[in-house]
């Protein structure tokens, strides 16, 4: 297509976009994925312990700073007063205290990565090639008849946006504009007082060549040598609205042989 999103001729797609889909290696290889790019998290070190508490209370006759007679539990406590030999003690350091560790927390150095057999990850990067152009999965995902795979002349990066959205909507049908640029709205529910405030679509997905560039507001643009698995199936199903440049499909034919 031309840069106003009229056909202008035929390329013939790699073997990559004709392959059998399969969904089950997928969406395998893309949750093994997930901690590659997953930010570790874990508690503090020491977290919890950071307390002068003493270690159990004995429970024994006559004995100082023991809970023999007093009616509570041999925890660990920290004193906050005393007169004499009666204590104001609080439970402290142990899990069912208030401030104290968590028994199992998450810890940050644990390793997520997992490996990946070079033959699925191949299959699986075919599989979210081919959903891109594969209509039955594009309607699947998008609930109505769609077509994507669209491939775009070099003079397309130039536009500026307000020219490039008409193109969009020439390639695409004024109908489905909504769901090549991305939309974000408020969440409906609960969630949106637990860190999820805004909801968004994943938008159009924009495939250059590796010396190109493209700045575009509205939709994810990634070079070939970049593209992973999670841009082409955000959500480890296939089916994505892809548009590619010329240079694009001959650099993604060299890489996926």
């Amino acid at each position: 297509m031309d840069k106003t999103g009229k056909e202008k001729g035929t390329v013939e797609l790699p073997k990559n976009f004709s392959v059998r889909i399969r969904e089950d290696i997928l969406s395998k290889v893309y949750e093994t994925l997930k901690g590659i790019y997953a930010q570790p998290y874990g508690a503090m070190e020491g977290a919890g312990a950071g307390y002068s508490a003493s270690g159990i209370i004995k429970k024994k006759r006559h004995d100082w700073k023991g809970s023999y007679g007093k009616g509570i539990s041999r925890i660990p406590r920290k004193i906050m007063s005393r007169h004499g030999s009666s204590f104001n003690w609080i439970g402290a350091t142990v899990a069912s205290t208030r401030g104290g560790r968590k028994p199992h927390a998450p810890r940050s150095a644990m390793n997520p990565f997992k490996k990946i057999n070079k033959k699925e990850l191949r299959i699986a990067f075919n599989s979210a090639l081919a959903g891109t152009v594969n209509l039955k999965f594009l309607e699947k995902k998008y609930g109505k008849p769609i077509k994507s795979g669209f491939v775009f002349s070099s003079d397309i990066l130039d536009l500026k946006t307000k020219n490039f959205i008409t193109s969009m909507k020439t390639a695409f049908g004024e109908d489905n504009i909504k769901s090549v640029m991305k939309t974000k709205k408020i969440r409906s529910g609960v969630g949106k007082m637990r860190g999820r405030k805004y909801k968004s679509n994943a938008g159009l997905l924009f495939v250059l060549g590796n010396a190109e560039s493209m700045k575009r507001s509205g939709i994810d643009v990634v070079n070939v040598r970049d593209l992973r698995i999670k841009d082409l199936s955000p959500n480890g199903e296939p089916g994505r609205l892809v548009c590619y440049t010329k240079d694009a499909i001959k650099e993604i034919e060299e890489r996926f042989k």
